[in-house]
């Protein structure tokens, strides 16, 4: 059966290395038998701002293009989204859409007594692809690579993603074409292996 792949781009530009590595996984993967599908949040018509939270237990009403990015990632068995750091984590927009997206009853689910929620998502593998200007190096050994962990343990993890798997690509700024040729091959290769 062949395993069906959501590609998601958080960058706000289509011009970007970003939207590369993205068509890099998807030419891997379409090669190996995968069916990809591509979400450009860029592209949505939607309000980044959740702007009351879940008030009474209620969210805000979905756009028509967030209901279709619902049922895609329901579709998902794996999702691959892509997206540079800016100031320690994602572009507005990418965590904008991770607001409006999972919500309860759809991500998650409270049950009474129990202390934590029924996770929604199960089943389903992610693969996050990250640029930056930060030597790579620095950003594991320095800054811990925190964002990772917040997107494994209360973002993604929560809502049942596993296994959540990263990928590094910088210092963007100094990166020579050989070097960013390299890193294209490289991830056309994770696509190859659906990973």
């Amino acid at each position: 059966m062949a395993k069906n792949i959501l590609l998601i781009l958080g960058h706000p530009s289509e011009n970007s290395f970003c939207n590369a590595l993205l068509d890099a996984y998807k030419k891997g993967a379409e090669g190996a038998g995968a069916i990809c599908k591509t979400i450009y949040i860029s592209k949505l018509n939607f309000d980044v701002n959740l702007s009351d939270g879940y008030k009474n237990g209620e969210a805000m009403q979905l756009e028509e293009d967030l209901i279709a990015s619902q049922q895609l990632i329901q579709w998902a068995d794996h999702v691959v989204m892509v997206y540079p750091n800016w100031w320690g984590f994602m572009p507005a927009i990418a965590k904008g859409f991770i607001d409006r997206v999972f919500l309860p009853g759809f991500a998650f689910k409270h049950h009474s007594g129990k202390i934590f929620p029924e996770k929604l998502l199960k089943g389903k593998s992610m693969r996050l692809m990250v640029t930056m200007d930060t030597p790579k190096w620095w950003f594991h050994l320095i800054y811990r690579a925190s964002q990772y962990q917040i997107l494994k343990d209360i973002v993604f993890g929560y809502v049942g993603f596993n296994p959540i798997r990263f990928s590094t690509f910088g210092s963007m700024r100094k990166s020579t074409d050989k070097q960013r040729s390299n890193w294209l091959r490289k991830v056309e290769q994770l696509g190859k292996q659906f990973k």
